[in-house]
């Protein structure tokens, strides 16, 4: 199911090499409009230019559910100079990867989220260092309480990365909690493939926690290695990247409802 996120997850580009490469590559594309606009539709809203509704690269209109999030998609493309730079777009790259390919899929997606139930960060801890073992609890320990107290989720942890295989009834339980229409189960899928918890993603949708709490209880265990160790220069762009889009798919959660 990654697939129906290219153009959302990695857009970023960390090595800028790569980056530059591909730029060489593509055709750069001259704005082509003067005004940015938003217009009430059926269904939502509609990101104008020059009076025309935006659409996907494959030619569906783009509706975007509600007013706030449009307007923060037409800001996007009003800020662009001369070139537009894909790159600064990351809430229209969202927007066209939930309309031409999770609107029509959003249980697909959303069993996929559901797969990391089964495997989630949060269950896997470390042994030692009891700084490290701390840490872990203090940031992952809360989610897992508020999962079993409210939920009724109750999952088994594991030391080290020996798999474990959770109840049914707790992934199930879970499973519940997911969200349900296509914009807030994209954004929670791209939470849950950037940090590597669906349980993160689930408190971040629910308003559990909030996106610093989840960003860092995300990067537990990288941040202690960069205390001990240092930073590694490729680590810290890829994480940079990854943050482009996190954020993007936090918007959409604050933006929207679990149904839309």
């Amino acid at each position: 199911m990654r697939e129906l996120f290219d153009e959302v997850v990695g857009q970023g580009k960390p090595d800028p090499q790569e980056a530059a490469r591909q730029a060489m590559r593509a055709p750069q594309r001259k704005r082509f409009y003067k005004d940015v606009g938003t217009a009430a539709v059926d269904g939502g809203y509609h990101v104008t230019l020059d009076g025309r509704p935006i659409r996907t690269p494959s030619g569906r209109v783009v509706v975007v559910p509600v007013q706030a999030l449009a307007e923060a998609v037409a800001a996007e493309w009003q800020a662009q100079g001369e070139i537009i730079d894909p790159a600064t777009m990351p809430l229209t790259r969202f927007a066209n990867s939930v309309v031409q390919s999770v609107i029509d899929r959003t249980d697909d997606v959303r069993e996929d989220m559901a797969k990391y139930l089964q495997s989630d960060l949060l269950f896997y801890r470390a042994g030692h260092p009891e700084g490290l073992v701390a840490r872990e609890a203090t940031h992952w320990d809360p989610v897992l309480d508020w999962a079993r107290d409210t939920l009724g989720a109750h999952f088994i942890l594991s030391e080290g990365i020996m798999h474990v295989t959770q109840p049914d009834a707790a992934v199930q339980a879970a499973r519940n909690a997911l969200p349900t229409g296509p914009w807030a189960v994209a954004a929670a899928h791209v939470v849950t493939t950037v940090t590597g918890s669906a349980l993160l993603a689930l408190a971040l949708a629910q308003r559990v926690r909030d996106a610093d709490q989840v960003w860092a209880a995300a990067h537990v265990d990288e941040d202690w290695n960069v205390e001990q160790w240092g930073a590694d220069e490729e680590a810290v762009r890829r994480r940079a990247a990854k943050e482009i889009d996190y954020q993007a798919a936090v918007r959409i959660l604050q933006d929207v409802g679990p149904a839309s």
